[in-house]
């Protein structure tokens, strides 16, 4: 069984659904690529999913050690190679709650830099992670 059904909805837009509870996403291609950007991109998605993945595997760690990360949140920026166009450099900055000990930062330090989605992209696809603690 697909985890995930998608279809082309014309005008470089896409529409992707997730089998098991029905959420979808939407993407268009980017205004620099022709499309009209009203959506994210399909490589905006492959940024998220860095983020979601490494707060997610840090999420994980911090239920298991008892530690609230609730108020953490990340930006991300994504720099674009061309010829062929692709996805050069990932820029992640996470904001985390000062009051953790160095040992819990440095387990879900750790942690993020493992996670499925760092593991799977290209290694030529530079991961640039900081982690703040404010």
């Amino acid at each position: 069984m697909s985890t995930i059904t998608a279809r082309y909805a014309g005008q470089l837009r896409t529409e992707a659904t997730h089998a098991g509870s029905g959420n979808s996403i939407l993407t268009d291609a980017p205004t620099d690529n022709q499309g009209r950007g009203e959506a994210f991109s399909p490589t905006d998605l492959v940024c998220a999913a860095l983020g979601s993945c490494m707060m997610t595997i840090m999420g994980i760690v911090a239920e298991r050690h008892s530690l609230d990360l609730t108020s953490t949140t990340w930006d991300t920026t994504k720099h674009m190679l061309s010829d062929p166009r692709r996805i050069g450099q990932i820029d992640l900055t996470f904001r985390l709650p000062a009051a953790l000990p160095q040992k819990e930062r440095d387990l879900l330090e750790r942690a993020a830099k493992t996670c499925p989605v760092a593991l799977s992209l290209n290694p030529e696809i530079k991961q640039q992670v900081q982690f703040l603690y404010e």
